[in-house]
């Protein structure tokens, strides 16, 4: 299972079709609102495939892919469990698929940004950060920088918003623009990470702890 999974993502990554992912989330973040918004894991354990997948579809950005690989390794013992699995199928990926992952993230204010296009995740974390107040002169550096990092990389400059504001994400963007593309991927998907414990944290409560 996680053998085809991970070469639909990697076909994913090589095609890099950006409209199916932003449809794709769109669908699962509306079908989403038909569950309750923080559920326990015992509930999570109980989840049909399906409804694991919608509920929990963009905990990767666009990647509900990954939901659908890691629904199997269920019954899961606490939400920091969940988390590991998730994690674990992201580090097993190839180097493309991670890539991939990296590439569904949406630039920091960046055209779906101001379009208004993110998803809902992105812009509640976009706008925790401060990045719906930048003044002229922030969102010309940002647009620049985010430009210079795509270029060099090949892949969007990923931070966890919520764990910073505008100013600090502004001079980690220019301090990793210095970094080599091993060092840029393995940083961009630890970030993913923190992002997708941030939100399960909103999803899930961890009701069972050790009790399994």
């Amino acid at each position: 299972m996680k053998i085809k999974i991970k070469e639909r993502l990697r076909t994913l990554a090589d095609r890099q079709k950006p409209r199916a992912a932003r449809l794709q989330c769109e669908m699962t973040s509306q079908t989403s609102l038909l569950l309750p918004t923080t559920i326990k894991i015992s509930q999570v354990n109980s989840l049909t495939d399906e409804d694991f997948i919608i509920k929990f579809g963009n905990v990767i950005e666009h990647c509900s892919l990954v939901a659908a690989a890691v629904a199997k390794s269920r019954p899961f013992q606490s939400l920091q469990h969940l988390h590991a699995e998730i994690c674990s199928f992201i580090d097993e990926l190839p180097v493309k698929g991670r890539e991939g992952i990296l590439r569904s993230h949406p630039d920091l204010a960046g055209r779906a940004a101001m379009a208004g296009k993110l998803t809902q995740e992105s812009r509640q974390e976009q706008e925790c950060a401060g990045l719906g107040s930048l003044t002229e002169e922030e969102r010309s550096n940002l647009n620049t920088m985010n430009k210079s990092y795509r270029q060099k990389f090949g892949f969007p400059f990923v931070i966890c918003a919520r764990l910073n504001k505008k100013e600090a994400i502004l001079l980690g963007l220019r301090s990793r623009l210095h970094n080599s593309p091993e060092e840029e991927l393995h940083t961009g998907i630890e970030e993913v990470k923190k992002i997708a414990l941030l939100r399960l944290k909103i999803l899930v409560s961890d009701d069972m702890g050790s009790k399994m």
